[in-house]
């Protein structure tokens, strides 16, 4: 037998919202003989710390918490709620289904009508990726990394998430373990970026609705972090009563880095709303209210850029100049300068761009260490990061500049192992790192190609293909010696690297550039 599982999505018609409501279908197609299993049903409610009370019902299962009678989940199938929750042997003699619900059906759910929905979800997903740019190489990699992007945005809001869990560790046994099941700025924008330049404006538009609703007036500042309705508070407590991933503690429900300030942010979003606006223009309103955070945005820059800060990495216990934090204020005041051209803002263009040639000396004077012959992770320090080899990806630098192959030489040298990268080497609030970031070693795979490499760098994009999972999914770090992924999972951040990276090497085959989806 086949098992398909699946959560609908489609249009209803042309002119409705989209059908995605919170559930789950497992599908069970007989294939032939008569094939036998068990279904083990345990729902777990409010991470497993209320016990569950089974209720059948005429048509379902619902499961209630027994402390908070409001808690409930409903279950659907064609197998038997006896069989089920007996986990007796059952002899498959037909198709199955079994459904997990948010809510209770209110039409009759039967094995005709979950074809339906999975019929209805295929051709939906089918139409999407159909719309999107198709390339000579690596097609089927990019258009998997595509669908979990999209499928990180939550339609309702436009948040994207950095990944789906919380608390899978960056190294088993250890406590690096973060719920990652939020909006950052720069994920999000790094997504929204990617999905942009593949031709899907849809989840772009979300996303500046998702900007314009987070900010309630001109004078409020953004997070580097949102909830995906755009929650501001999102405190971090731990579950103690869980014991981890392979035992790794503890396990972590919130995230406390939504209180840092990260200096590099507004960059990628300026760099996403420029290619946004560039490319799609919206209505005199939209425009009009985005150039206001345009502007309040620059502000936040200009009166920041030169403080020390918590940095892409988001360090816990100290801030410190980082050097990428400054090249992500120039990126945003460059964007932003772009911005003012396009709606012809002349005075404001030439105002920041003075800023920005401010910001790009003071870098070129502070982050580059004769001493080390690279740019340095901190003007404070002497310490490699890979997150420098983005200075290229953003346009601050040349991929033929010499500092620039000098500091892509370093990281290679010093961050390399096993042929994955470390994202740092010196120690942090909990350490030493000992575990591979995933999107860093794709930043490798542009450095070399950039720089002129690009044998070595084919070479080791192919080899990092070789370590997506099964279905071709990615999580946040990986093993240096068994290469078994390791933190959050999917990441957003690997899989936009992927695509990104994989572009390097193919082209668009499609006539999607004069066809707009």
């Amino acid at each position: 037998f086949e098992v398909v599982d699946f959560m609908p999505r489609y249009k209803i018609d042309e002119f409705t919202k989209h059908f995605l409501p919170p559930e789950l279908y497992r599908l069970i197609r007989l294939k032939h003989g008569q094939p036998r299993f068990r279904v083990h049903y345990e729902p777990r409610l409010n991470y497993g710390a209320e016990p569950v009370e089974h209720r059948p019902g005429k048509t379902y299962l619902k499961s209630v918490s027994k402390v908070n009678k409001r808690n409930t989940i409903y279950f659907y199938s064609n197998l038997g709620y006896d069989n089920v929750m007996d986990e007796s042997l059952i002899t498959l003699e037909a198709d199955a289904y079994m459904l997990v619900s948010y809510h209770q059906k209110l039409i009759p759910i039967d094995q005709q009508r979950v074809f339906l929905e999975y019929q209805r979800t295929k051709v939906y997903w089918l139409n999407w990726t159909n719309r999107s740019k198709k390339f000579k190489a690596f097609n089927t990699e990019i258009e998997r990394s595509m669908l979990v992007l999209k499928l990180m945005s939550f339609h309702q809001t436009g948040a994207v998430l950095a990944a789906l869990t919380t608390s899978l560790p960056e190294t088993l046994g250890e406590v690096r373990n973060w719920d990652y099941r939020f909006c950052w700025l720069r994920d999000a924008s790094m997504s929204i970026q990617t999905l942009l330049s593949l031709g899907h404006k849809g989840a772009a538009s979300r996303f500046m609705d998702f900007i314009h609703t987070i900010l309630k007036s001109k004078d409020e500042r953004f997070q580097i972090m949102y909830g995906i309705r755009g929650e501001r508070t999102l405190t971090e407590s731990t579950l103690p009563h869980l014991s981890g991933f392979k035992g790794s503690k503890p396990v972590r429900i919130g995230n406390d880095a939504y209180r840092q300030k990260q200096n590099d942010a507004l960059g990628y979003l300026m760099d996403v709303i420029y290619q946004y606006y560039q490319y799609f223009p919206g209505t005199l309103n939209e425009i009009e209210e985005m150039w206001e955070v345009v502007k309040n945005m620059v502000k936040t820059v200009m009166e920041e850029w030169q403080e020390p800060d918590n940095g892409i990495w988001e360090i816990r216990n100290e801030t410190a100049h980082f050097v990428l934090s400054k090249v992500m204020s120039w990126v945003a005041l460059d964007r932003a300068c772009g911005i003012a051209q396009l709606l012809h803002e002349d005075q404001y263009a030439e105002r920041w761009r003075l800023a920005a040639d401010e910001i790009k000396a003071h870098i070129h004077t502070n982050g580059w260490k004769d001493t080390i012959h690279s740019f340095s992770q901190t003007y404070e320090n002497n310490e490699l990061d890979a997150s420098l080899l983005l200075m290229e990806s953003y346009g601050f630098i040349d991929g033929m500049d010499e500092r620039y192959i000098a500091t892509v030489q370093a990281i290679e040298k010093h961050l390399k192992h096993n042929g994955l990268l470390f994202r740092y080497r010196n120690r942090d609030d909990f350490g030493e790192p000992t575990s591979a970031f995933t999107i860093c070693s794709f930043w490798l795979v542009r450095a070399l190609f950039v720089t002129g490499r690009q044998e070595e760098a084919l070479a080791l994009f192919n080899e990092l293909l070789k370590y997506a999972n099964h279905l071709g999914l990615y999580s946040e770090d990986l093993d240096f010696e068994t290469k078994a992924q390791l933190g959050n999972f999917p990441q957003a951040y690997s899989h936009l690297a992927l695509i990104n990276t994989a572009r390097l090497f193919t082209e668009d085959k499609s006539l999607s550039r004069f066809i707009r989806p």
